[in-house]
């Protein structure tokens, strides 16, 4: 690549526009741990039992339905900062004070109080995962969207990591009440980040109604050619890829890893080829565009599965392991900033929001069904054969790309 080629891509990653997108990336990420791992461990040595510990799952309920009020988004404009910088600001404050109650609960006393608290981090959390998205589409050009995906990717890993990794090695030197109230100051820089950036330029304007706000744009998405055939494409695209994941870390202690093993080279090292993987991504699609990358990213989704077969073959062989971790991670970086991508590019910008919700939401119903049959699958077809029905199961969501995104499609998924 030409010096002058690469000077161009590195003063674009390190433009304004995503600078914000990645520390919109962090603030998004950190939530999403604190209410299930996190709180898990909290919970484990206060000694709440399993049964209580179990049905804390519910409260992320939000980020399944976080649709339902999206179009209040869309809607309405708060009295500061802009419809999308507002409602980010509101939806950040909440966060942070949210988290900040989570910190004063007591799991063993009042664990429903604890539970409420943990709701509202997540029904916040959900709300500013919605109002980011709809800002990250409106504010970057369709050319810039891949790029855009693959940071904002990235600054969520970190998030994740931050919260997790970082939140359970704090919980070793302080108690859990003080973890929160260091996670509740990570959000300041998301706040930051909202009052220092600019609002998005929309010429269209918002509905004029809720009756408009919910309908249109359901009416607007379902008045498109191959509407039906773009939900079976993000439905599919990353099954085969979910189901696979889902199910690792038995996988891994079955054939003789350590829980060690597994955190150090699964968790750590593999958060690397990740977050390398989107951005390198985003740099590619750059060049090929959007649905070219959808097919490329696509298959080595799909091929990188096949790393699973070698190490059920091999066994506990820390090098392969390393391997298959590092390729398939890669694959995931690389497929998730393009499907993230065109996922944003498809929206109308008059209804971001609630049509960015609803297809993130399909994503997250993939995941659902994709989880629950993963056991049985493994437990009748050994791990070889689950990890070949993966495989397979990653190839319809390619071959719908002949519908939604076809190769000659060279700028974007909207184009």
């Amino acid at each position: 690549m030409p010096i002058d080629k690469k000077k161009s891509i590195l003063r674009m990653i390190l433009s304004p526009k995503m600078l914000v997108t990645l520390f919109m990336g962090f603030s998004c990420g950190l939530p999403l741990l604190l209410t299930i791992g996190v709180l898990q461990a909290w919970m484990v040595e206060e000694g709440v039992d399993l049964t209580t510990i179990g049905f804390m799952a519910l409260v992320g309920l939000p980020y399944t339905v976080k649709f339902l009020w999206a179009p209040v988004l869309d809607r309405f404009t708060p009295p500061f900062l802009g419809r999308r910088r507002g409602w980010m600001l509101i939806a950040q404050v909440g966060l942070c004070l949210s988290i900040i109650w989570l910190a004063m609960g007591d799991p063993v006393n009042h664990p429903w109080m604890l539970a409420f608290s943990a709701f509202l981090v997540t029904f916040f959390s959900a709300s500013q995962d919605t109002v980011v998205d709809a800002y990250r589409r409106e504010d970057l050009a369709d050319e810039e969207l891949g790029l855009g995906s693959s940071l904002y990717m990235g600054g969520y890993r970190a998030g994740m990591l931050v919260a997790s990794g970082g939140g359970l090695i704090l919980a070793d030197h302080m108690s859990f009440s003080s973890v929160y109230l260091v996670m509740a100051a990570c959000i300041v820089p998301g706040m930051l980040t909202t009052l220092f950036s600019e609002e998005p330029d929309i010429t269209e304007a918002p509905p004029q109604s809720m009756r408009s706000a919910i309908f249109d744009p359901l009416i607007d998405y379902f008045s498109r050619k191959d509407a039906l055939w773009i939900l079976a494409f993000i439905f599919f695209y990353k099954l085969g890829d979910q189901m696979a994941l889902f199910i690792t870390t038995p996988f891994y202690l079955d054939i003789g890893f350590s829980k060690t093993q597994i955190g150090a080279v699964v968790k750590f090292f593999g958060f690397w080829p990740i977050v390398f993987g989107g951005l390198a991504g985003g740099v590619m699609m750059l060049r090929l565009g959007i649905a070219r990358s959808l097919w490329v990213f696509g298959l080595l989704q799909a091929v990188s599965i096949l790393g699973f077969v070698v190490l059920a073959r091999v066994g506990s062989s820390l090098p392969i392991l390393a391997g298959v971790v590092a390729i398939e991670n890669l694959g995931v970086g690389m497929g998730t900033a393009a499907f993230l991508a065109y996922m944003a590019s498809i929206t109308n910008k008059k209804y971001t929001a609630t049509q960015y919700a609803l297809l993130s939401c399909l994503m997250g119903v993939t995941r659902t069904f994709a989880s629950a049959p993963t056991g049985f699958l493994a437990k009748h077809l050994g791990w070889e054969g689950f990890f070949l029905v993966c495989t397979a199961l990653a190839v319809p969501g390619i071959l719908l790309l002949l519908k939604c995104a076809p190769w000659h499609t060279k700028a974007s998924a909207s184009s």
